[in-house]
């Protein structure tokens, strides 16, 4: 009789025990879901930033390779 209630005490923690990790096992997978959507959000608006300065520095490189190109033009002029 004393095993039997000693068994069914363990069997009985160890479902409780495995109910708990359950439970947070779960609410970690959730946590997991949660900060991968938010990485691809912040990556998606980190790509999107990242097209629009690559853009600017195009036109900045432009308009400074203009000058450069116009101010050896003056130099030569004056020559």
């Amino acid at each position: 009789m004393c095993l039997t209630s000693n068994r069914d005490n363990v069997l009985e923690l160890l479902d409780s025990k495995r109910k708990k990790l359950t439970k947070m096992n779960n609410a970690l997978e959730a946590m997991v879901m949660d900060l991968k959507e938010e990485t691809m959000t912040m990556t998606m608006a980190l790509n999107t930033k990242i097209e629009e300065l690559e853009g600017e520095l195009v036109l900045c490189q432009a308009a400074v390779g203009k000058r450069v190109s116009s101010i050896t033009l003056n130099c030569k002029d004056r020559m």
